[in-house]
């Protein structure tokens, strides 16, 4: 595959986003960034849910975690990502209540069981909506007066449209995440080949698929035909997942949403329809947080493509996976968490 590869990239060094933190941790533990450097340059993207939450909403979250009679509830990546001043891992050790739960069905069975306040902490992209809006519906069929949810979903085509826009990162091609394909399928994508004449692939998670994927999206540049490949056959389809897709829309709608490193995205995050906005946390909760400062971490310019991991002045010295400055290298699909694993 390497030999083909090399053959078919013989003009430049091509730029593909791997839009997906866990093709990002693949690829770097298998070794294929280095495997095919000489000709493509694979450049991390923002589909990793935690990193992309932005420090502002870190700050929002430890907000309501001092709140009294309150009970936070969340994915166990977010603990230890820093806020302005603070993290939650850090919160929980002052005597906050935050629970680290496995699915957002937890956080309502725990709400069931408590008369305290219960807030699930709603992160994640298209892959995580259907179990959070299923956990809405029973919220309000069991008619569950003490649970709440902070809806921080967002939505992966949108940001997709900014990066493809943005001069300054001349990407060259999409490796597209398997997961969120799952659920939203091929078609959101698909303005990225008919609009911006990128080569996009949705892929699986073997090291093969990958290497599959950039064979691929070579092949479509040097045919000069751009569309949307669906190398992920095995769970993916070109309509995805039609009942998940309905459960989003009856629960969820479109919102702007503000992306560590992206900035305001239009229709990018999901916040609860009208009929169900009485479990919003941030409609109950009226909590003023203010604009973060400038910090030296990079995680932004990591998360657009702008410069690596290790071109970070942060990278392996103030920050590690020990003392996490940014997000990257906190979560387990983080960048800087998997360069610093298997790329030193």
């Amino acid at each position: 595959m390497k030999i083909k590869i090399n053959r078919q990239a013989k003009t430049k060094p091509y730029r593909f986003m791997e839009v997906c933190g866990t093709h990002t941790n693949v690829i770097s533990s298998s070794g294929i960034r280095q495997m095919v450097k000489d000709k493509v340059q694979l450049i991390s993207g923002p589909g990793c849910p935690v990193c992309v939450t932005t420090q502002k909403d870190i700050d929002l979250i430890i907000g309501l975690a001092q709140w009294s009679n309150v009970i936070i509830t969340t994915f166990g990546d977010l603990m230890r990502v820093p806020g302005t001043k603070s993290t939650l891992e850090r919160e929980k050790a002052l005597g906050a209540n935050i629970q680290i739960v496995y699915s957002p069905t937890d956080a309502l069975t725990l709400a069931k069981n408590t008369k305290k306040i219960v807030i699930f902490v709603g992160v994640g992209f298209e892959t995580t909506a259907p179990a959070v809006a299923v956990t809405i519906l029973k919220a309000k069929q069991q008619r569950i007066k003490n649970f709440y949810l902070l809806p921080l979903l967002k939505l992966i085509p949108p940001a997709l449209q900014k990066i493809a826009q943005d001069p300054r990162l001349q990407i060259d091609g999409f490796i597209l995440p398997g997961h969120v394909s799952t659920i939203i399928g091929s078609k959101p994508y698909e303005f990225l080949a008919r609009d911006y004449r990128k080569p996009c692939v949705i892929t699986g998670f073997e090291p093969e698929d990958i290497l599959e994927a950039i064979n691929n999206l070579l092949q479509q540049i040097r045919e000069r035909n751009y569309y949307v490949a669906i190398q992920y056959k095995r769970c993916v389809e070109r309509d995805g997942n039609l009942v998940a897709q309905d459960i989003i829309k009856e629960v969820f709608q479109p919102i702007g949403a503000y992306w560590r490193g992206l900035g305001l995205i239009p229709n990018s995050g999901l916040e609860l329809s009208k009929d169900y906005e009485s479990f919003d946390a941030r409609k109950y909760f009226q909590i003023d947080v203010s604009e973060p400062k400038m910090q030296p971490c990079r995680c932004g310019d990591i998360l657009l493509g702008l410069i690596t991991p290790k071109e970070c002045p942060l990278f392996g010295k103030s920050c590690s996976p020990s003392h996490p400055v940014g997000p990257c290298m906190v979560s387990s699909e983080g960048a800087c968490a998997a360069y610093y694993k298997y790329e030193q």
